[in-house]
């Protein structure tokens, strides 16, 4: 799942598809163009899957209206839909962003509240696409403000068999869900690293499950480097949090990230 934020406040590449003064004077926020250019060198490189996101949900970040937030994505979905050969995902917690998407196209939705806001439910129950439930303690805005569990493990698989079975509720059948243990919503660096070594015991719910540590600082923090010098840390969270059972994995690098996968692929083949 390769990373497309058309947002300008993202941790790691926010602003890098705002659009140029005069798409700006023409109200639009984001370059549809650009987007779509980035996109393109995703699917090249190997990505099977584009999620798409006009909120930032990194520590701290403001909550964006819906309108703006519809502004920003739907055009860039549309374009992709219309030009790609593509699976197209949309990263958002807005009941309407999930229906406009999936009049555009969309397959995916990619959660971070886990179908926890009025509405949500229903939006994703009254269309074919699928929907990543993710874990978070807490909001974006308070989340890593001493993140506590009495069972990480145990409140992870609670909380995301809980979300299964309001799906379920509502009609969303259980091949239309995958699920995020949400690696840096709400946990400290000891909580992600415990469930990076314990991914496997999620596989318990019998759900795909996805895994987006790419970049994070959950990575920054262990090699004491900035953003921009965190792939090598990338590639190896990715490839073991593959190893541990991730059939997805969200990365801003998609075409080292498929070298590393074409490797672990070769070390997994029976002869």
């Amino acid at each position: 799942m390769g990373i497309l934020n058309v947002t300008p406040d993202s941790f790691s590449d926010g602003g890098a598809l705002n659009a140029g003064a005069d798409q700006r004077a023409a109200g639009f926020s984001v370059s549809v163009d650009k987007a779509l250019r980035h996109a393109e060198r995703m699917v090249a490189d190997g990505a099977a899957i584009i999620d798409v996101g006009g909120e930032s949900t990194r520590p701290g970040a403001e909550r964006v209206s819906e309108q703006q937030e519809l502004d920003r994505v739907v055009p860039v979905i549309e374009s992709i839909v219309r030009q790609l050969d593509v699976i197209v995902s949309v990263d958002t917690s807005s009941p309407a962003l999930m229906r406009e998407s999936a009049a555009m196209g969309a397959g995916l939705v990619n959660d971070v509240r886990a179908l926890r806001r009025d509405g949500a439910l229903a939006a994703v129950a009254a269309t074919s696409m699928g929907v990543c439930l993710m874990h978070m303690q807490g909001e974006p805005g308070h989340m890593q403000q001493a993140p506590d569990y009495d069972d990480l493990l145990a409140d992870v698989l609670g909380f995301l068999r809980q979300r299964v079975s309001a799906c379920e509720d509502v009609g969303i059948a259980r091949d239309r869900i995958c699920l995020d243990p949400g690696f840096g919503f709400g946990k400290t660096l000891a909580h992600n690293y415990a469930l990076l070594r314990e991914l496997a015991q999620l596989k318990d719910i019998g759900l795909p499950l996805l895994a987006g540590i790419s970049r994070k600082s959950m990575i920054g923090t262990v090699v004491d480097r900035p953003v921009d010098g965190r792939l090598p840390g990338s590639l190896a969270a990715a490839v073991v949090a593959v190893m541990h059972g991730a059939k997805i994995v969200r990365v801003h690098d998609v075409a080292e990230t498929v070298d590393a996968m074409k490797v672990l692929q070769a070390v997994q083949a029976r002869a």
